[in-house]
């Protein structure tokens, strides 16, 4: 046995092999500084008090000057300098570091095996990367999506030909720990780019995307950064929605993607017979989505022809799209989204596949009105048979009649137009008569499962007496209900998670569904992350107080109250 000084502990260490590391009976220990598996060679506390060290965490210098880190020295720490209860990350592997970290005064914290492991790279120390084997061929197929698909330099999946080790957990293109330190690139020709952690928290000039972890070639005077996949030549592009091959185009100005309507900058692909030009990641967007806010397919187009309309409001952030730019638009009902809000949060939408595109099933019926007898001469239905009710329904607008009566569905006082029925006292609001018989919702996990599995449908029902799973409060009109667990949702609660514009009498304008917007309800002065709003007059309420019902009875008053905001 090696007795070693003792690297900051009170006793003395010895360094094992690994026939004495077995033969100190201790079975399955971890490192005192890095905390994973101890494996020899190690150190070992003298007095046998239960420290240990890897060898690599015993030698690790307490001050390093790192390749892909040149402005400051990573300096190695006993604890994480944070304040108790503080989750310290790892900025290379994006685990948590709960031992001793080499961390930087601008912010970054390493793991000490990723420092030394990145270290090793830079260096071209192969020698010390022996662990880190050469890939048998079939390696990727088997763990496709698991913790070893991925390549710890570029994050991008692997392939053959790669190096990776099962003992530290890295995985390693042979193309990435080749990569050279320093480049020229075109879109930047006043410096080179050096390969380096991301401590600047640059977005990619080529894709607009901020990668925490991984590396990146980058220029910190002139603040560029490029992922290494983006700094990497592109070959043209043949896209299966587009009838054109795209053709790879480097430029120095930034240009609107004629895909998306949003600025690019650097690295386009255009095509020349239709004279678009998209960004590298529009090449590949769907052609036609199922979205929870809408109940037909909307369909991408690079633009629509004036005749149609001047412009359209978005369906999830309200503004006006540009109609000379890409967007997804249903023609038979004019909704429009911007692509980038159309394809935002994974369980908002779900892609129509090309098998499908021609299945007009996929479409959500309008309404749940079996027939329509009569119509005015506006074409309004005046007489109609409804799935849910037995007798024909007459529209109606005498509020000063019926006035005190509920609609049958939401539950709350008649107003505007309705449908009642002359046999029984029956009544329905225009606008809940005509809800669709099916809504998809992306909001709703079954219960037993663990993760969101898609677009759920949800059946209108009446069938009798529920506690809405939303406001909890109890009804007997109109629900929503998964058609896999049961799960029951009201109608005012259910609108509200479709972004339907909802409105509040004493306000002159609707309210609309805004994610995201932080702000203060008007009603009850709560702090709210979404909410329902009238921006033009800085009005915003809750989900709680826009669903509180506009009359109620009271048994201390012989009056109806109407609610004031």
């Amino acid at each position: 046995m090696e007795e070693l000084k003792n690297h900051g502990h009170q006793h003395p260490l010895l360094m094992l092999n690994e026939e004495q590391l077995i033969g100190n009976g201790n079975g399955v220990v971890d490192c005192s500084r890095c905390g994973e598996k101890v494996s020899a060679p190690c150190f070992s506390c003298v007095e046998c008090c239960g420290f240990y060290l890897h060898k690599t965490c015993a030698e690790a210098p307490l001050e390093l000057n790192h390749p892909f880190h040149r402005h400051h020295p990573l300096l190695l720490l006993q604890n994480p300098p944070y304040t108790s209860g503080t989750r310290c990350v790892c900025d290379f592997c994006n685990e948590t570091c709960e031992k001793s970290i080499y961390h930087c005064s601008c912010g970054l914290d390493f793991h000490i095996k990723c420092v030394l492991f990145t270290f090793n790279i830079a260096e071209r120390n192969l020698k010390e990367l022996e662990h880190v084997a050469h890939e048998d061929p079939s390696f990727s197929s088997k763990n496709d999506g698991g913790n070893l698909g991925k390549c710890f330099v570029c994050w991008e999946p692997l392939a053959m030909y790669t190096y990776f080790s099962l003992d530290c957990g890295f995985n390693l293109h042979k193309k990435c720990a080749e990569l050279p330190l320093k480049m020229s690139h075109v879109c930047h020709r006043k410096h080179p780019l050096v390969l380096q952690f991301n401590s600047e928290r640059l977005s990619c000039k080529m894709c607009q995307v901020t990668q925490r972890r991984g590396l990146l070639y980058a220029c910190s005077p002139c603040q560029f950064g490029v992922h290494i996949e983006c700094a990497s030549p592109f070959p043209d592009i043949e896209d299966k929605s587009h009838q054109h091959q795209f053709t790879l185009f480097f430029r120095q100005n930034s240009f609107i993607c004629d895909a998306c309507g949003t600025e690019g900058h650097h690295v386009a692909y255009t095509c020349g017979t239709c004279s678009s030009m998209v960004h590298k990641k529009c090449i590949s967007l769907p052609r036609i989505i199922q979205h929870t806010w809408h109940d037909h397919r909307v369909f991408h187009t690079y633009f629509i022809h004036k005749e149609y309309f001047e412009s359209l409001n978005c369906m999830w952030c309200h503004e006006v799209v540009d109609t000379e730019y890409g967007s997804y638009f249903c023609a038979d009902c004019n909704v429009i989204f911007h692509v980038n809000c159309a394809l935002k949060g994974e369980d908002y939408y779900c892609i129509v596949s090309q098998e499908n595109e021609d299945d007009k099933s996929l479409d959500i019926p309008v309404n749940s009105i079996n027939k329509v007898l009569e119509t005015n001469d506006d074409g309004e239905a005046t007489l109609i048979e409804h799935f849910k009710h037995k007798h024909y329904l007459m529209l109606s607008d005498n509020i000063r009649e019926h006035g005190n009566k509920c609609c049958d569905g939401c539950l709350f006082f008649i107003s505007a137009k309705f449908y009642h029925c002359s046999r029984c006292d029956f009544f329905l609001h225009k606008s809940c008569a005509e809800l669709p018989k099916m809504k998809l919702c992306s909001s709703h996990t079954c219960a037993g499962t663990e993760f969101f599995s898609g677009l759920k449908p949800f059946i209108l029902t009446s069938d009798c007496m529920f506690k809405c799973e939303v406001c909890r409060y109890l009804f007997n009109g109109f629900s929503y209900k998964c058609n896999e667990c049961g799960y029951e949702v009201c109608l005012r609660c259910f609108g509200l998670t479709l972004q339907d514009a909802v409105k509040i009498p004493g306000h002159k304008h609707p309210l609309l569904h805004y994610h995201g917007n932080e702000k203060q309800c008007s009603g009850c002065g709560e702090d709210i992350f979404n909410t329902c709003s009238c921006k033009d007059c800085n009005f915003h309420l809750c989900g709680f107080c826009v669903k509180l019902p506009t009359t109620v009875n009271h048994k201390c008053n012989d009056h109806l109250l109407n609610t004031h905001l």
